[in-house]
């Protein structure tokens, strides 16, 4: 009876422990301040934002510059944030940046896009605009999926009941073609949204396969707290909030294939991991956590059941703001501790040494300054709105 107790506790222990080999970590950037989203060109050149403004482009690993800067929005969970290549990128050099702007009394997010033109950016243009913003719940994470349209993520800007409004763009995933005209396949006629129903969505993938999974930060107070989520996204369809937390037994509402419970993950930006380099990985989502501080290892079948959720590197990097793929087939981890944050380059095989690149650009935390500012900005539009509706 003893041994067979010991072998139902090794096979336990083994369904529960990540049987990840020992990887190889190198910081390749650090100084940085927030830094939100990275991705890489197709001749290996990386582009990346920090949220207070900053649009970097490395070229060579020694050397990072900054090729464009937005006004510092106010926000805190707003600014400069999400960051995305055109499918074409090579032959028309199309960048599009998600940004928090505060205009009159209102904030709002926009997307813009430009040409890269050497080491700076042109050729500006609002690609979307009127989507509802505010100190926290700002979305902000935009990517190309596999039919060359592109995706959005819009956070409730601290108004629930706007994600259910079909009529506002806020706690929305939506699909726009590259030039901000609507596809005529939406769900909705003559409208953006692709998926409604959410509350703070950070992240998005596709599989090789084309399945649609994303990341959603639950309620931190206003509903409870806990229930982040990762959710297969499905065209039209409605992801319950503010109306569900967690699960619903009412099929018009989309369940999480997954969420944290009472506890708290932040979940943020991810990718699929679709290279052999790091046979553990392959195959399965990856997700950065902030609250949480670890990557979230998600296998998710094609089906869009959970297979797995494993958790790596807890506490090593603190806040681990995104995940992604470089050309050289391995992983690369932003970090949003706020001060010193890092680019970390994971392999599992040794690559060549590079020299670390430390930047002197970036501030050091202003978080209490956006949390006073931002409550200032809230106070005096509700303020506006009062005096407003009293006319």
């Amino acid at each position: 009876m003893r041994l067979l107790s010991i072998v139902i506790c090794i096979t336990v222990f083994s369904l529960i422990t990540p049987a990840f080999a020992e990887l190889d970590v190198d910081v390749i950037v650090d100084g940085l301040n927030n830094p939100w989203e990275i991705v890489f060109g197709p001749e290996g050149e990386i582009f990346f934002t920090e949220r207070d403004g900053r649009i970097w482009k490395i070229e060579n690993f020694e050397e990072a510059k900054v090729i464009e800067t937005f006004p510092k929005s106010g926000s805190m969970e707003g600014g400069t944030l999400g960051l995305a290549l055109h499918p074409d990128f090579k032959n028309n050099q199309k960048i599009y940046i998600y940004q928090t702007n505060l205009e009159l009394e209102f904030f709002q997010n926009k997307v813009f896009s430009f040409t890269v033109n050497g080491d700076a950016l042109t050729d500006k243009q609002v690609i979307i605009d009127g989507i509802p913003g505010a100190p926290w719940h700002d979305g902000g994470r935009i990517n190309f999926g596999p039919d060359g349209k592109l995706y959005i993520t819009t956070g409730d800007a601290i108004n629930p009941g706007w994600s259910q409004d079909l009529s506002s763009l806020a706690g929305k995933i939506l699909r726009i073609n590259p030039d901000g005209t609507i596809p005529d396949d939406n769900p909705f006629d003559s409208s953006p949204i692709f998926s409604y129903g959410h509350r703070n969505p950070q992240g998005i993938a596709w599989s090789d396969g084309g399945l649609f999974v994303s990341s959603e930060h639950g309620p931190s107070g206003e509903m409870g707290y806990g229930h982040d989520e990762i959710n297969v996204i499905v065209k039209g369809k409605n992801y319950g909030w503010p109306k569900v937390v967690g699960d619903s037994s009412d099929d018009i509402f989309v369940n999480p294939i997954i969420h944290s419970g009472q506890s708290t993950w932040a979940p943020s930006g991810m990718v699929f991991f679709n290279s052999d380099k790091i046979p553990s990985f392959e195959g399965k989502f990856l997700v950065g956590a902030l609250r949480g501080q670890h990557l979230m290892v998600v296998n998710v079948a094609e089906d869009g059941s959970l297979i797995s959720t494993e958790k790596m590197f807890e506490g090593d990097f603190g806040r681990i703001r995104t995940a992604q793929i470089g050309p050289d087939g391995v992983l690369y981890l932003l970090t949003a501790n706020g001060d010193n944050d890092k680019i970390i380059r994971i392999s599992e095989a040794p690559l060549d040494d590079v020299e670390k690149f430390t930047s002197n650009e970036s501030d050091s935390n202003q978080t209490i300054f956006y949390v006073i500012i931002g409550i200032i900005i809230t106070v005096a539009a509700a303020g506006v709105i009062v005096i407003k509706r009293k006319r």
